[in-house]
């Protein structure tokens, strides 16, 4: 009865959306002129010439952009006089926000638990010219220490505004940032700083312990400086003897008091970052960016973009760590955008360190502006999706017409100003409701994932493709693109050299599209390394001019001049029937399986098939097991419901359905599966700081299931 009434009530609303759609037609026709964005869609978005019979030159048809040439024009070629130009341009503007932290108190939860939760304030936000005196301060501090430039600082501290501040102050006085994932474990931190040698570190309240046993490790490290937590005391007792403790606060007040005799400002060849990338394939490597690398990914960010810096407001919460996020970051400050920092932990209204009734970070700042990566977008879209499987039938119903109302629309040119009212106001108010931009990067983002963000959150998700050794910069799709599962045509400060791979059956003669392995080349690309020329010298060349960089990842130039990330080399296994599987492409597709957290994929070459090793979804999990009629699903430990059989089938068949309906080959879907009962984290050495998968590690600590599986 119940579905009957349901099905009358969607052919109401269907009736309804009709009668509306004729009426409104023609004036949202006349408004909105779709035919413009389709065709600006469609237009070719790169030059191709041919260089030898295995590889082709790809060049934007994109031009520089007012900033780029500002850039140009005055010949801001350093970090340091990018940040000077913004303080004479923007200097009583806002220019870095925080957050107050109140307090923190205990929260019953349903289940009788306490947590301890946040109670946040307002943002306290720097202007632009209270950001150049801070840094200016630190800078000086630094020299008052004893640091010279041209001499390594290292910073291991979470994204924060006294990060910015201090590598600021750092570009002031030519010091090269060495910069380390926050989630890096103690090895490799101690590898980062013992190889750059390092004698000063910025780190912070919550990391500060770590260097209990960091130092005993790091025996050039003479002073940390770390920055202070809103409501605890910094406890400086039980380190190494020797080693100087001091707050950030108080290396400002001393920079204050120091005159820096003189000065020592950098050239646009000398090295600005050290970046460790996250070491997915072993230890990690520092690579080394200069001024002139990153000045030219700030022209290329600026051009692909469109900013206001009278209404746009950037939310940082991913690491600065990371180039990519840095790069967006110095983007915003060069355009006056002010920044407002945030951390996964406060971000919404339900993150695990607010307390329930009060707002997160995004309700508000409010931003406008945001850099994601597919992991946190994943998260996003399997969020949206159990909050609508928890509803009604009525609720699932009308939001499933809703989706697919708007995504026909938007498909045809169009956007849906009262279904985004009626039902996406909701979803877009997860970020505080005026999300206009996302720049998405550092790993392929599922087209699945990509069209869900941009119906229920923010119709502009740009999909960018850079790497660390690029300087973050590569390729993006323009703002006019509206397709998705693809990462646009090569920025303005670099050409791609798309080049064939024989052993993977990759060629540029391939048809209807050439493919073939993605090589980038530009005043972008890193000059190598840090105090590693023999990996240099495998991954780096010069050719007619130019320096290139060896990406490892297989590119297919479509019919617009765009490219499509489709493989990488070091995914690619082959089975014993012949037939080669992209790894990191299959994992792709299946992350966005309900039943999935994480996944990993295995393929052995003297077998037939593949297996996961699957992260389940607690949640959906437990429900299945319901549906599956086990017993004491509630009461059995969570090994054993892990190792269920029945469950097991249970999940390689609906991995197999999501594999199907995302057009995976037969050979490419996993037979058999791992349920894993660990979380995979940076701190178990499974995924890297950047949450990409540890195949080898991965593959080593359930070695003795893998092999079990293989043998029936």
């Amino acid at each position: 009865m119940w579905r009957m009434e349901n099905a009358y009530l969607l052919s109401a609303f269907k009736t309804i959306s009709f009668i509306y759609d004729v009426i409104t037609y023609p004036v949202y026709l006349i408004l909105q002129q779709p035919w413009n964005k389709k065709q600006k869609s469609k237009q070719i978005k790169s030059d191709i010439t041919k260089f030898d019979d295995n590889t082709i030159i790809i060049k934007t048809l994109s031009k520089p952009t007012s900033n780029h040439l500002t850039l140009v024009k005055d010949k801001i070629d350093t970090l340091q006089k990018v940040f000077q130009y913004a303080v004479n341009k923007y200097a009583d503007s806002y220019c870095l926000g925080t957050r107050d932290v109140l307090a923190e108190e205990d929260e019953v939860q349903r289940n009788g638990r306490i947590f301890k939760k946040y109670v946040m304030g307002d943002y306290r936000w720097m202007t632009f010219t209270e950001v150049d005196k801070a840094s200016d301060n630190f800078g000086n501090a630094l020299v008052s220490l004893g640091q010279k430039p041209k001499e390594n600082i290292a910073i291991f501290a979470e994204t924060r505004a006294e990060w910015m501040i201090s590598v600021q102050g750092c570009f002031k006085q030519n010091i090269p940032v060495v910069t380390l994932y926050a989630t890096l474990g103690e090895d490799a931190i101690a590898h980062g700083i013992n190889e750059t040698e390092v004698t000063i570190v910025i780190t912070s309240h919550d990391l500060l312990p770590k260097f209990k046993k960091i130092l005993q490790l790091t025996p050039r490290v003479k002073t940390l400086i770390y920055m202070e937590d809103q409501l605890a005391k910094t406890n400086t007792s039980g380190y190494k003897d020797g080693v100087e403790i001091i707050s950030f606060k108080s290396v400002l007040k001393r920079g204050s008091e120091y005159t820096v005799t003189e000065n020592h400002l950098p050239i646009k060849n000398d090295i600005a970052i050290v970046m460790y990338t996250s070491g997915s394939t072993g230890t990690p490597k520092g690579v080394n960016l200069s001024h002139t690398n990153l000045i030219s990914t700030l022209k290329a960010f600026t051009d692909a973009i469109s900013i206001d810096y009278k209404r746009d407001v950037f939310m940082g919460y991913l690491p600065l760590a990371h180039v990519f996020e840095l790069l967006g970051e110095l983007a915003c400050l060069l355009c006056g955008i002010r920044i407002g920092y945030s951390t996964p932990l406060t971000m919404i209204d339900t993150s695990s360190k607010i307390k329930r009734g009060t707002k997160g970070d995004a309700a508000v700042l409010r931003p406008t502006l945001m850099t994601a990566v597919p992991l946190i977008l994943d998260r996003i879209y399997k969020g949206i999706n159990e909050k609508v499987s928890s509803g009604t039938t009525l609720q699932k119903t009308l939001f499933k017409f809703a989706f697919e109302y708007k995504r026909k629309w938007m498909e045809r040119g169009f956007q849906t100003p009262l279904i985004n009212l009626l039902v996406f106001k909701k979803t877009s108010a997860l970020l505080g409701g005026r999300i206009r931009f996302i720049l998405c990067g550092g790993a392929p983002l599922s087209p699945e994932t990509h069209t869900l963000i941009k119906i229920c959150l923010c119709e502009n998700v740009q999909q960018g493709y850079g790497l660390t050794e690029t300087s973050s910069c590569g390729s993006a799709m323009s703002r006019d693109d509206m397709s998705t599962g693809r990462v646009g045509a090569p920025l303005t400060v670099n050409d791609f050299m798309l080049v064939s791979w024989e052993e993977g059956s990759y060629r540029i003669t391939d048809k209807p599209y050439p493919r073939g392995e993605l090589i980038i080349g530009g005043d972008n690309i890193s000059p190598g390394y840090y105090k590693n020329p023999e990996k240099t010298k495998e991954e780096f060349f010069e050719k007619d001019g130019k320096w290139w960089f060896k990406t490892g990842d297989i590119g297919q130039l479509e019919a617009d001049g765009a490219i499509k990330i489709i493989d990488r080399k070091k995914d690619l296994v082959k089975l014993q029937g012949g037939e080669y599987v992209s790894l990191g492409k299959v994992e792709s597709q299946l992350k966005t399986c309900p039943v999935v957290d994480n996944i990993c994929i295995y393929g052995n070459p003297f077998h037939m098939y593949t297996i996961a090793l699957v992260v389940p979804n607690r949640h959906h999990l437990i429900d299945m097991a319901k549906k599956l009629n086990i017993e004491n699903v509630n009461e059995i430990s969570i090994e054993e419901l892990f190792s269920n059989k029945e469950l097991e089938k249970a999940v390689v068949d609906e991995l197999t359905a999501h594999g199907r309906k995302n057009k995976l080959e037969r050979f490419e879907i996993p037979t058999a599966i791992i349920i894993c009962n660990d979380v995979w984290t940076p701190d178990n050495n499974l995924v890297t700081a950047a949450f990409k998968i540890k195949r080898r590690e991965i593959y080593d600590k359930y070695k003795v299931q893998i092999d079990k599986l293989y043998q029936f």
